[in-house]
């Protein structure tokens, strides 16, 4: 059982489907841990400090962690693992940088403890003394669950060189039960505090399911630390421009929820939830595409095999489009449906939802975007370049603060998902233009032919979808949830399955890409190997 758990992927197909399969069950008991917490919370003080306190834990994770790892940590490793007689070098270098991360991150978060409560009041101005020192509090208590997660992300970066995903995927369930079990259990007998600790119990969750797997493969940890070894200082070089990307991502993020915290109370909240139900589609698919796609551009990088990387390029990018065009729709025009299934609950009220769905369809016009930006990156990445990613993020933040004052004076917490999404179609092309002057082609012919015959599908969708929303209230009362969400779950269902009939319809190879791959998966008829070519662009 263990050995099927931590099987390596042999086709991106089959990697993405396993990725965004889990990260759907993942999405799902996220989007359960938010109801039960709007639930319990509502859209008021608690929630509020709770995901403010949310900021500098993160800012610090994707700084030190993320930026260290994404974008450097596994075309070194793969590199040598996949190189039998290098292989114990690959091992070497886990075992120092895991080392070298403990100590970085223990020294980070002394310091953010021992200012704490000054750094509450920057990153909440809006907030009374009494609110400000509530996040301070979660503030210290979430510092150990980035402790957890550091060692967690190097652990899975192991496990996304070797790409076995399997494990990588079920971490971040993993995480969300434990958040659950601290408003559930934690939160009554300790006060809001308890919510941190539910953060710490899932950290350490996500920790050991995938220091199982990477043991599993070979790893015994070692007391390496050595800053001066030639892999570490790559690392760091390469690491720097994207340790800036991400520091620049995260402020914005940060600065958003501050001009939140100036506005209505509960625009934090209302700003976080609509951005986790928008992300729920993102990380499934643009995320999911992104992680199984980054092997394969680090081999063909590696090899200077342009031609390859662009077929591969090409078809992760006509696979994300086929997924994300629906997903707009239906999320476009059933926004007040999702929202109140997800989050409409005890002490989340009416006005609270619909504020929410507003917020959420202005996030949703930029879903393509967004998740191709994930493709994009790690195109770069693999090429070992962390700048061009840095500058686009700069030009983007930029644009995006600027955008937040002007359109939440106008439109409060709206305004805010505005300018989020205007910045995300800039960074989209800013990162389309250079790579395509890096490889000559991206393959846009082939790119738009398969975009037209997804957005015919995606509007057949949308009518659908649309057309039985009211036939639907004629029949089911939507006083209730069970209401709420067949409405949803109908009108939504109908839409999707006209989408894929007119995409069989026009014969769309997005479409029998998907099913090949996972008859495969599913039948294992057989065990290709990943072959992409100018010709073919099918996962094989």
């Amino acid at each position: 059982m263990f050995g099927f758990l931590n099987k390596e992927s042999k086709t991106i197909v089959g990697a993405a489907a396993i990725v965004g399969l889990l990260s759907f069950v993942s999405r799902i008991v996220g989007l359960v841990r938010d109801r039960i917490l709007l639930g319990e919370f509502g859209a008021g003080d608690v929630l509020d400090a709770y995901y403010a306190a949310f900021k500098l834990p993160d800012l610090l994770f994707g700084l030190f962690v993320v930026g260290s790892l994404s974008a450097s940590f596994i075309p070194i490793f793969s590199r040598h693992f996949h190189s039998p007689l290098r292989r114990d070098r690959a091992w070497e270098f886990t075992s120092n940088t895991l080392n070298l991360l403990a100590v970085a991150m223990a020294g980070m978060s002394v310091i953010l403890f021992i200012f704490a409560d000054p750094l509450a009041g920057l990153i909440a101005p809006g907030f009374d003394p009494a609110k400000q020192g509530m996040v301070a509090q979660m503030t210290r208590v979430m510092l150990l669950a980035q402790f957890f997660l550091a060692a967690s992300v190097v652990f899975g970066s192991v496990l996304q060189g070797l790409k076995r995903f399997l494990l990588f995927s079920l971490a971040p369930i993993f995480y969300n039960v434990g958040i659950i079990t601290g408003a559930l259990f934690l939160a009554k007998p300790f006060g809001p505090i308890g919510l941190a600790w539910g953060v710490v119990l899932g950290a350490f969750l996500h920790l050991v399911v995938q220091l199982l797997g990477v043991i599993s493969a070979g790893f015994r940890w070692s007391p390496r630390f050595d800053w001066k070894d030639a892999d570490t200082h790559e690392m760091v070089r390469l690491t720097g421009p994207r340790m800036m990307g991400i520091a620049v991502s995260q402020v914005n993020f940060v600065i958003l929820t501050i001009i939140a915290t100036t506005l209505a109370v509960g625009s934090v909240t209302i700003f976080q939830v609509a951005y986790n139900i928008q992300f729920f589609a993102i990380g499934i698919f643009g995320v999911s595409y992104a992680i199984a796609v980054f092997p394969q551009f680090v081999l063909e990088a590696e090899n200077g095999d342009t031609r390859a990387l662009v077929a591969t390029f090409s078809h992760a990018v006509r696979q994300v489009l086929f997924f994300m065009v629906p997903m707009t729709v239906v999320f476009l025009i059933l926004r007040a449906q999702i929202v109140r299934v997800v989050a409409g609950a005890g002490q989340f009220d009416w006005n609270a939802t619909i504020l929410a769905a507003d917020t959420l369809a202005f996030f949703t016009l930029s879903f393509v975007a967004q998740a191709l930006t994930f493709i994009l990156s790690r195109a770069f990445f693999a090429y070992r370049d962390t700048m061009t990613p840095l500058v686009a993020g700069l030009v983007s933040a930029l644009l995006s603060l600027i955008a937040a004052l002007w359109f939440s004076q106008h439109f409060g917490v709206v305004g805010l998902a505005m300018a989020f999404s205007i910045a995300a179609i800039v960074n989209l092309l800013l990162l389309w233009m250079p790579l395509r002057q890096r490889t000559g082609t991206l393959d846009e012919a082939r790119i738009v032919r398969s975009l037209f015959t997804i957005s015919t599908a995606g509007l057949a969708c949308a009518v659908v979808t649309q057309f039985l929303k009211p036939v639907i209230v004629s029949v089911i009362a939507l006083d209730t949830f069970l209401g709420v969400l067949t409405q949803g779950f109908i009108a939504g269902g109908a839409g999707l399955f006209v989408y894929l009939l007119v995409s069989y319809g026009f014969r769309s190879e997005e479409l029998s890409d998907v099913v090949s791959g996972l008859k495969r998966r599913i039948l294992r008829k057989s065990a290709p190997e990943e072959t992409v070519t100018p010709e073919s662009t099918t996962a094989a």
